[in-house]
């Protein structure tokens, strides 16, 4: 089990380090960790991590950890204190009853799901870019009831509106 397990953090490691498209490129950056797998090994293993595919800002996928924005050594799902409190975060913007944050580049994903995940009543739904999310505000929110709403479950987020 040690085995797998070693693999599994290479493999995350690997993927919030890199941007790979392919899982042959995934295969090639675990042999050069000392790490022998099948393909077919490989796709259990990205099943078992819950990994997706995220588009660039150059318009090609790349492998991205779905529950966890940036790679902290722990196989939890992240809450959405943490994820505020993580470098992908990078601001909010208001106009009407949608919102927009930004996040560095390969983030979104990762954020709008974790915002999606905490169910948040003043925020109808997400949808994500490579380094913008889109927020939808329910109607007859305030831009200061979203950001209390954020901020209660995001101690320490900063906002810019």
């Amino acid at each position: 089990m040690k085995v797998k397990n070693d693999r599994l953090e290479a493999l995350r490691l690997i993927i919030s380090s890199q941007q790979l498209g392919s899982q042959e490129e995934l295969l090639q950056a675990l042999q050069r960790e000392g790490f022998k797998l099948t393909q077919a090994t490989l796709s259990r293993d990205l099943k078992q991590l819950k990994v997706a595919k995220a588009a660039t800002m150059g318009g090609n996928y790349v492998y991205v950890l779905p529950n966890d924005a940036l790679y902290k050594r722990v196989s939890n799902n992240t809450s959405i204190r943490e994820m505020m409190q993580m470098q992908g975060f990078v601001s909010i913007n208001f106009s009407g009853n949608m919102a927009v944050i930004k996040t560095h580049t390969g983030y979104a994903s990762a954020l709008a799901w974790n915002i999606d995940r905490s169910n948040l009543p003043q925020i109808l739904g997400t949808v994500a870019g490579g380094d913008t999310i889109f927020l939808v505000i329910k109607e007859g929110v305030s831009h200061q009831e979203v950001i209390e709403a954020l901020n209660k479950a995001m101690p320490g987020r900063q906002s810019n509106n």
